[in-house]
């Protein structure tokens, strides 16, 4: 199908973007890596008159250690989360998460606030940022402020984001987790999780299993009362409501975040400092 007749922009900077923000409002979408704004686009599944394309703000792609917290841009893609040295002291779980994510053609082009602001449930890197305990920036003319991300997303696709603001930047508090693991089961020929698992000391973050993402709260009780992984894992699906679709049903999502929880538990990377 061929996308209806849009308005485009081109931002030169952030005040740009956020002046356009404002002007348009809920018509206009924003345009990161753009891998899944696009697909939806041509099949009409959005209501959008105008594009904003973020591409030109490379001011919004960086990780930079600030004090008691790692920030990272919203327009840093995939890629570089790989090869980043301070990802890889403070929050090696978000490369391995980012390892997670389709092709190397997708992870040059996907970015960090693109996967947040798209608000998919079964999305690799905003698992592993729940499990961190991570905040979004959001930024508007008058300003910004910070919504933790597992407050971030309310449904598929739908954020607690103004029309008037863009995500510009992640914060992950220092020091980063000491425990951690993270583990995802897909069908290779869908690429998406069924269901994933974050693990940050004792935080533990599912996706696939619910309409948003959401932290194991039943589990992380079980293991602060002193429960093994298996006795702990056994809790990994209270409170959620997983879907039955063509990729899986709800009972097979339901055990694989048991298995999977019990994995992530019980064989977690120690990071040694």
């Amino acid at each position: 199908m061929i996308p209806a007749h849009l308005r485009y922009h081109r931002a030169g900077d952030l005040t740009e973007a956020l002046r356009l923000r404002r002007e348009h409002g809920d018509l206009l979408r924003p345009l990161a890596g753009g891998q899944s704004l696009l697909p939806a686009l041509k099949l009409r599944r959005d209501a959008v008159d105008t594009l904003l394309d973020l591409g030109r703000l490379t001011e919004l792609s960086y990780v930079a250690a600030r004090g008691d917290h790692l920030a990272i841009g919203a327009l840093t893609r995939y890629h570089l989360l790989l090869a980043d040295p301070l990802v890889a002291r403070h929050a090696p779980i978000l490369a391995a998460a980012a390892a997670s994510v389709g092709d190397p053609q997708v992870r040059h082009a996907g970015t960090v606030g693109g996967a947040l602001a798209q608000a998919d449930p079964a999305a690799d890197l905003p698992t592993a940022l729940v499990a961190l305990a991570a905040t979004a920036v959001l930024t508007s003319v008058d300003g910004a402020r910070l919504v933790p991300v597992n407050e971030l997303a309310v449904a598929p696709g739908v954020t607690v984001c103004r029309p008037d603001e863009l995500l510009t930047e992640v914060r992950v508090p220092l020091p980063g987790p000491r425990r951690w693991s993270y583990r995802t089961f897909a069908r290779p020929a869908l690429e998406w999780s069924l269901v994933a698992v974050a693990v940050a000391d004792g935080r533990v973050a599912l996706a696939g299993m619910d309409r948003t993402i959401r932290r194991a709260t039943a589990v992380e009780a079980a293991l602060a009362e002193g429960a093994g992984p298996v006795a702990a894992a056994a809790h990994a699906d209270r409170d959620c409501e997983p879907a039955d679709d063509v990729r899986g049903s709800a009972d097979y999502r339901r055990h694989l975040s048991r298995v999977l929880v019990a994995r992530a538990l019980a064989d977690p990377v120690e990071e040694r400092r």
